[in-house]
């Protein structure tokens, strides 16, 4: 469809070589309905190139010129990721984990599936995050003040690297290679730094609807657990990393403290599974104990015929955001999904209520499947997800759970929300 209006001026183009460089001038927001709003977060720059000068869009095939394709990138920008020529569609994301043991304990050396049986008991402790890379992410650099500690009398030498594969054509004769190459500095900086992991559990009782435009999960990091979890004076969350699966198309968190809602940690209005970056802040965000945090994620399943589950295949989903922070702390993993007893009383209304085929003998996923999907029972699903008490995962390094009972915890409520930015637009 074409434009009404042209918000592009001053357009110029540089060929030297092989190098051709196009120029314009545009506001990153025109007020034109028809134009992308340029903001935080990801930005796809479609483009087509030709023979000769165009004086008419007229009869135009773009599909049909020379060269067309479309790259994302984000455009107002403030480890490295060793992936196998060839490998780039095979390779999912990576994490890299440290394992957190007496620094003389001997960890068994295993290659295999994560939830194999035969995986050694003693890898379990290898669970603290020291390296993540997805698809899309370039190399990430550490601030000045700040830095992953490695080594040291304490430092237990073993690591576990985990790489997700997303083997659609069940190729049985891909081998991988695929890494990450960690620089060090025997400079100790100023500040220890740390990974942590926000959202929803990677578990299948959150879920997605079919043929919806927009359905959103949140994950939440309570006041309970950074209350128990986190130094006095807080910490500083510098980087974040926002991570979903196929159906992703929008991310983001908020930071409460006190119901009152704080500017937002990280937001990707047009997020894409294929450009997950590790983004460096504009503007750092103070956590203090007892704040809490809730990443939401908005997804589109308007293709799909049934359910999608949370869960590790790239066909089910995530909602993830980790980051990046200093001084380290004990916290590794704050993150929630809804009560046991929440939704099995909701599989049971489904039955009663709807006449559906749910059933307590059933698995979680084989009751979402059952369920004949229409408006009503997803506006049902929808409100169940947004008033019902949570499961926390408020675990630390080690994998253990700190202290409590963290089977059935009220929803972080927000009494006053933070205005909607206003758009400078006539």
């Amino acid at each position: 469809m074409e434009d009404e209006h042209q918000d592009c001026k001053n357009f110029r183009v540089m060929t030297h070589g092989n190098l051709t460089k196009f120029i314009f001038v545009r506001k990153f927001d025109t007020c034109d309905s028809q134009d992308y709003v340029i903001e935080e977060g990801t930005t796809h720059i479609v483009y087509s190139i030709g023979d000769g000068p165009l004086f008419s869009i007229n009869g135009l095939n773009i599909s049909a010129t020379s060269h067309n394709g479309m790259q994302r990138t984000q455009l107002l920008k403030n480890f490295e990721p060793i992936i196998q020529k060839g490998n780039e569609p095979l390779v999912h994301h990576i994490e890299v984990f440290h394992c957190v043991a007496d620094p003389e304990e001997k960890i068994p050396l295993y290659s295999g599936p994560c939830t194999a049986t035969n995986r050694p008991q003693a890898t379990q402790v290898c669970k603290k995050v020291i390296a993540a890379w997805a698809m899309g992410a370039t190399p990430f650099t550490y601030p000045r003040e700040a830095g992953l500690p490695i080594g040291g009398l304490d430092f237990n030498r073993f690591v576990m690297l985990e790489v997700h594969y997303n083997n659609q054509n069940m190729k049985d004769d891909w081998v991988d290679s695929s890494g990450v190459r960690v620089h060090v500095t025997d400079e100790l900086r100023e500040n220890d730094a740390a990974v942590l992991e926000l959202g929803l559990e990677y578990i299948d009782k959150m879920a997605i609807p079919p043929r919806q435009k927009v359905f959103t999960l949140s994950g939440y990091c309570i006041t309970e657990c950074t209350g128990i979890s986190l130094p006095p004076e807080g910490i500083v969350i510098f980087g974040s990393q926002l991570h979903t699966h196929l159906t992703g198309v929008r991310v983001f968190t908020k930071h409460i403290r006190d119901g009152k809602e704080l500017k937002e940690v990280n937001r990707d209005n047009h997020y894409s599974t294929h450009f997950q970056e590790i983004r460096m802040l504009k503007e750092r965000t103070i956590l203090l104990p007892g704040d809490a945090l809730i990443t939401t994620c908005w997804y589109n399943t308007e293709d799909r015929t049934n359910i999608t589950v949370g869960g590790f295949a790239i066909s089910d989903e995530m909602c993830v955001n980790y980051i990046y922070y200093y001084p380290k702390s004990n916290l590794e993993v704050c993150k929630s999904s809804i009560s046991d007893s929440n939704l099995i009383n909701y599989f049971k209304l489904m039955n009663e209520l709807e006449n559906q085929p749910t059933s307590p003998k059933l698995g979680i996923t084989d009751n979402y499947n059952s369920i004949e999907w229409n408006p009503i029972r997803v506006r049902i699903l929808d409100e169940l997800y947004h008033q019902s008490p949570i499961y926390m995962q408020c675990n630390q390094s080690s994998g253990a759970r700190y202290p409590g009972d963290w089977s059935r915890v009220p929803l972080t409520k927000i009494s006053h929300h933070l205005p909607i930015p206003k758009r400078d637009c006539p």
